[in-house]
């Protein structure tokens, strides 16, 4: 937590301002409120995060998906903040002869606080590499036919399981700052764009499907509107069922079992509502799988 809450493109307040309330504040209470959290969702089998376990699952996947290429693709996977680092696999996979390497940023939108973090720490690892892989990165993917389509059969999978269709379905976003969107940041205008293919594949309008902001942070504005403040309002004016997915996030996680699938839900109900519905991230799931491998393939165009 202490690194991830102390990048500079997570958190753009001074250091002097930031740190001493990171230091003194944050990181004595919000571990514990994250641990408890955590509990709810750990895969207790493997002792791990979900994230964690969806995402050695989705690289396994698609080793086995791009195996038509010859052993010289390998596939590999990292997190940003802990453990795989990306600078230990970035060093196995040069170790392993690897000299051109394809570096996947699992965010569909960019953002600075997000796509570019990655960006960063790659070529962190770079500087110090005498003899440098060739580097390639995938660019965001927002817009991608494949992924709309994914997201769009998800939605209706999951629809399909229920005795009544939902009022409305949010497409819930993790959130940035409104400075930082200010300052050029394209991440909303990707949200948006996203949430408008989608509603053209599955031919809805703006009431059907709604876009929202999650997982805010400290006491400046972030993108609106707030997808819990939705939620409510919504169970409030009489809706009794809805329908929430997470379009932004590769893999189900905290922020999308714990904050929507948990949190919402019960915000929901304690408010009038009645069916609340979460429809998983892509993961490793057919669709998923099926992004994934669309984009690699594109992007390792001349390379295989």
């Amino acid at each position: 937590m202490s690194q991830f809450l102390s990048d500079r493109r997570v958190i753009e307040w001074s250091r002097l301002f930031w740190q001493p309330i990171l230091q003194g504040i944050v990181l004595s209470k919000r571990p514990q409120k994250s641990g408890a959290a955590y509990r709810e969702i750990w895969n207790n089998e493997l002792d791990e995060s979900p994230l964690r376990t969806i995402t050695r699952s989705q690289s396994d996947k698609l080793a086995g998906l791009l195996s038509d290429l010859g052993d010289d693709v390998v596939v590999d996977w990292a997190m940003r903040y802990g453990n795989p680092s990306i600078v230990s696999r970035l060093d196995a996979l040069k170790e392993k002869g690897c000299d051109r390497i394809l570096v996947f940023p699992l965010y569909p939108q960019y953002s600075a606080s997000t796509t570019a973090t990655v960006n960063d720490e790659v070529f962190r690892a770079l500087l110090k590499m005498r003899w440098q892989p060739t580097i390639r990165i995938v660019p965001p993917y927002h817009d991608d036919e494949t992924y709309i389509d994914s997201l769009a059969a998800s939605i209706k999978n999951k629809l399909s399981e229920l005795e009544e269709e939902p009022e409305t379905v949010l497409a819930s976003f993790h959130g940035i700052p409104q400075s930082y969107f200010d300052k050029g940041d394209p991440y909303y205008c990707h949200c948006q764009k996203t949430t408008r293919l989608l509603r053209e594949k599955l031919g809805w309008d703006d009431k059907k499907l709604q876009i929202t902001f999650q997982s805010r942070f400290g006491p400046e504005e972030w993108l609106q509107p707030y997808t819990d403040k939705t939620v409510e309002k919504l169970a409030k004016e009489g809706m009794k069922r809805i329908a929430v997915l997470n379009p932004g996030f590769v893999a189900d996680c905290l922020e999308t079992l714990e904050e929507i699938a948990g949190e919402a839900a019960e915000i929901f109900e304690e408010h009038g509502g009645e069916h609340f519905t979460h429809i998983p991230c892509l993961n490793d799931a057919p669709e998923g799988m099926a992004v994934l491998e669309s984009v690699v393939r594109r992007e390792l165009s001349g390379w295989t």
